[in-house]
């Protein structure tokens, strides 16, 4: 009888059944591998699978066999453990610069690193919707651009826009050059710190708000003396936190891509004005600010 097409690819394949299949608390028999391997038109009997568990076992699979009734097996030791995952799960859905339609992408992604079962308990921890989110796909090749020229020491150009009231991009004015030196998660956001000539200073920009980011020739101009990357961060990116109260604000028409940026671009503008504009919305203030609070309504 002639072999199938996937005859040779046998042992990959129980490999990926193990993983897929089994956990600590979910084992497979013998008999289950040869069922699973038929499914895929791939012959097996007993001793052969014996053979291939012994040839992962050489190889470096961390295979453990239950004896009861039956020798049950299952994959031990992956790379990531189920409270490894769920925690990347989490920072995934809950960071900002990642639109949802990437996060649901990434964490699909990690669900393979687990076992389908395991993958089951990732998904239910998973709630993506109604987070505010960035809507810049290009964020994730913006970032991979700017590793680069930070690596090389070498400067950029690039455009950068607003969010306007009108919820639509305006760029300012033409192409921008800096000096890449960093990369910064503050308060779930991608910035870029550099050197920006025109303002002879240290700037930061939002990484999703660059946009046709190219790598000059030109090395990085130097830090200016005295300057502190950690200083710099904490003294630009520290917020504080306190207890929460629903509050209304009004703001000037500039700050609306504050605003986006802080609630989200599905926050509910109300009286836009010429010249401002408000928001009612859920917040954690100052414990200056929440005193005050309280005072007004007692």
């Amino acid at each position: 009888m002639p072999k199938s097409s996937n005859q040779k690819l046998k042992l990959l394949y129980l490999y990926k059944i193990l993983n897929k299949r089994t956990d600590e608390n979910h084992t497979m028999t013998v008999q289950q591998m040869i069922a699973e391997l038929a499914a895929l038109g791939i012959k097996a009997e007993r001793k052969t699978i014996y053979d291939d568990l012994e040839a992962l076992r050489l190889f470096g699979v961390d295979l453990v066999c239950r004896k009861s009734k039956t020798h049950d097996y299952y994959v031990n030791g992956k790379t990531f453990e189920l409270p490894e995952l769920k925690l990347l799960v989490d920072a995934v859905a809950s960071a900002k610069f990642i639109t949802e339609k990437k996060s649901g992408e990434l964490i699909k992604k990690i669900e393979t690193l687990a076992s389908e079962y395991e993958a089951k308990d990732l998904r239910r921890q998973v709630l993506i919707s109604g987070r505010a989110k960035t809507e810049n796909e290009k964020i994730y090749y913006n970032v991979d651009v700017l590793h680069r020229a930070i690596a090389d020491e070498k400067q950029i150009s690039f455009r950068y826009f607003d969010i306007g009231v009108d919820k639509k991009k305006h760029y300012r004015d033409g192409h921008r050059t800096a000096s890449p030196y960093a990369l910064s998660w503050e308060n779930e956001k991608y910035y870029l710190i550099a050197f920006y000539e025109k303002y002879d200073g240290i700037s930061h920009f939002r990484v999703e708000r660059m946009e046709d980011i190219t790598i000059l020739e030109s090395v990085i101009l130097s830090h200016p003396e005295g300057f502190s990357l950690r200083e710099y961060s904490k003294r630009v990116f520290s917020m504080f936190g306190g207890e929460e109260h629903e509050i209304t604000l009004r703001f000037d028409n500039s700050l609306v891509g504050v605003v986006y940026d802080k609630f989200g671009q599905d926050v509910a503008i109300k009286s836009p004005g010429k010249d401002n504009f408000k928001i009612t919305v859920r917040v954690a203030v100052s414990l200056e600010l929440s005193n005050l609070v309280q005072s007004l309504n007692s």
